[in-house]
């Protein structure tokens, strides 16, 4: 129940997933985040966050369980259809194409997005004032950007589509701690910016700094989702590298 009769941002129930001739790796999550805010999913490594991810993107087949965006059922649609949707992603690996400018780069990823309310000059205005450091180098190539520059050109090409819920996988793997610093900032910007952000991080810390929510999984399952000012490094060290029942 929502007492205060908010639709979530992203509404989940009992969501199984895995890969062909597999056990499950998601086992029956349930979730609801409100708009305007950012979860973060951490848990030990193994733990299946990637693929809880994948599978709400739609990149990995559910076997179980919805998956709702603003109240509209998306289980069953292809990953493209989901960002029409309201549901955007980015991915934690080649999530920009490195041969191409800032410019082209912006320019692609609203190539298929013909219909999606919201999209086109004045929501571009609005992304790149969020990214100040890549908007004012629309001819520079991906590739000669920093780590975290590059995720500011992922965030900007995945927020182009004006989604309700921005999913990321992992966006610090791989920096440096000032790179770190500057694209939790970004993440936060989001939000405010009036997008829900799912946020899977292996920087528990980073993730706890910015983050409204957090939801543990251990071994494809939740263990625990509370608030993130709640949360002690105690109750993370238990949660962790407690036993599943």
């Amino acid at each position: 129940m929502n007492p205060d009769n908010i639709i979530p941002a992203l509404s989940i129930r009992d969501l199984r997933a895995g890969y062909p001739g597999g056990g499950d790796i998601v086992r029956g999550v349930t979730l609801d985040q409100p708009p305007e805010t950012i979860l973060a999913v951490i848990g030990p490594n193994g733990s299946g966050k990637s693929s809880f991810v994948k599978t709400l993107a739609g990149l990995l087949r559910s076997r179980e369980g919805s998956i709702e965006v603003t109240g509209e059922a998306v289980t069953s649609l292809s990953p493209a259809k989901r960002v029409m949707a309201g549901l955007a992603y980015v991915p934690q690996e080649e999530n920009v194409f490195r041969n191409l400018t800032i410019r082209e780069n912006l320019k692609l990823a609203t190539e298929f997005l013909r219909g999606r309310s919201g999209v086109g000059p004045a929501q571009e205005a609005q992304v790149l004032s969020l990214f100040p450091e890549i908007g004012r180098r629309p001819k520079t190539l991906a590739g000669d950007l920093s780590g975290g520059q590059r995720q500011m050109l992922a965030f900007a090409c995945a927020l182009l589509s004006n989604p309700e819920v921005l999913l990321l996988d992992e966006p610090t793997a791989g920096l440096s701690p000032k790179f770190v610093s500057e694209t939790m900032e970004a993440v936060a910007r989001v939000r405010e910016a009036g997008v829900a952000v799912l946020l899977v991080e292996q920087n528990v810390a980073a993730a706890l700094r910015i983050a409204d929510e957090v939801m543990v999984l251990v071994a494809g399952r939740k263990s625990l989702q509370a608030r993130a000012s709640d949360i002690s490094n105690a109750d993370l060290a238990d949660l962790f590298f407690a036993k599943m029942q």
